[in-house]
């Protein structure tokens, strides 16, 4: 009976020891799959996301936002910011690009990357983007969006820096549009433009480059 006993005894710890083992493998699995993954510079471009090998630093600007107040090279540390440019009047992109990075925004609340983020859409039509509008526009996408106009020269110069053109399209009268590229910049919280994610933006894409370009800084 004692030898039976201490056999049992002995299944018993085995069996602990085996399912603790495999417990420990199948969390370290699970781990591995829920940590983000790192991007190649070649990975990131397949993704939409470009990084330039020397960050570029802003020259003096400001600009508005949409409450009335100043906007410089200062508000852009300390936090990362992805920055876009359209206007109120926009038909297609601007509307379909403000509702993905709205969702992109929302997921980052909930992960590890989403409590220095920024969002900022700089308008490319200050004749008709007031501050006002900026704010009900952009708000309606999200309430903590950033809204920036300004005089055209400056916004024009600004946009250039971010290598983001743009143009009014001749013709349509009050009505006219303004030609303009989807691109998104990044800039670090040092406040420096490192690089961009090119238009079309895909939300897992967008999620997976910037998890990676944030686990690289």
């Amino acid at each position: 009976m004692a030898y039976a006993s201490a056999q049992k005894r002995g299944i018993y710890i085995t069996v602990a020891i085996v399912a603790t083992f495999i417990a420990a493998v199948v969390g370290m699995f699970i781990h591995g799959l829920s940590r983000p993954v790192v991007l190649t510079a070649d990975q990131l471009k397949t993704n939409g996301a470009y990084l330039f090998d020397n960050p570029r630093s802003f020259k003096e600007f400001s600009l508005t936002d949409y409450n009335n107040e100043p906007f410089t090279p200062e508000s852009l540390k300390d936090k990362w910011s992805l920055i876009f440019f359209g206007f109120t009047y926009c038909p297609d992109i601007c509307p379909t690009t403000m509702a993905l990075l709205n969702q992109f925004y929302a997921e980052q609340q909930n992960g590890d990357f989403g409590k220095d983020l920024q969002i900022i859409m700089v308008t490319v039509d200050p004749a008709r983007d007031t501050p006002e509008k900026l704010l009900n526009y952009v708000q309606f996408f999200n309430q903590d969006f950033i809204g920036l106009t300004g005089e055209f020269l400056t916004l024009h110069r600004f946009a250039t820096g971010l290598n983001i053109p743009f143009s009014k399209v001749p013709g349509g009268g009050e009505n006219y549009q303004v030609q303009h590229s989807g691109n998104v910049a990044i800039i670090n919280p040092n406040g420096h433009y490192v690089g961009f994610l090119r238009a079309p933006l895909e939300l897992s894409k967008l999620n997976l480059s910037y998890e990676s370009i944030r686990l690289t800084y």
